[in-house]
């Protein structure tokens, strides 16, 4: 059974920092990406950032190059956002999902309940 598990949202000011981890279990072996989704009120869920367990490599949206940063412990199959200089256009609900890949169409496996990043000014 998969399990992800995340934790690290909250509330900051516009310019700070904020780390999010999901914790995933019970991931078979094709399962090699782990994104970073959100959803701002009244908006489409959007990709933020995407890894592989296997070698690390990164997929970054736009919006957020030069400020997150993804990485992950495969050892304790644990993924991090950390998110600096947040804006608050950064608000919303982050899910961290599960999937077998990081391109664009890749079926996912699962994903988290989800974490509030509230950014205020």
């Amino acid at each position: 059974q998969v399990q992800l598990v995340e934790s690290g949202g909250g509330s900051v000011q516009a310019g700070g920092s904020l780390r999010l981890s999901c914790a995933a279990s019970g991931l078979t072996f094709d399962v090699d990406a782990m994104g970073w989704f959100r959803q701002a009120p009244g908006k489409e869920r959007e990709g933020v950032s995407c890894i592989t367990w296997s070698v690390g490599s990164t997929v970054n949206a736009d919006s957020v190059k030069g400020r997150f940063t993804i990485s992950r412990d495969n050892a304790k199959r644990t993924v991090y956002l950390q998110m600096n200089n947040l804006k608050i256009e950064d608000t919303g609900v982050y899910y961290c999902a599960a999937r077998y890949a990081c391109y664009k169409g890749s079926a996912f496996n699962s994903w988290g309940q989800g974490t509030q990043v509230t950014v205020s000014s």
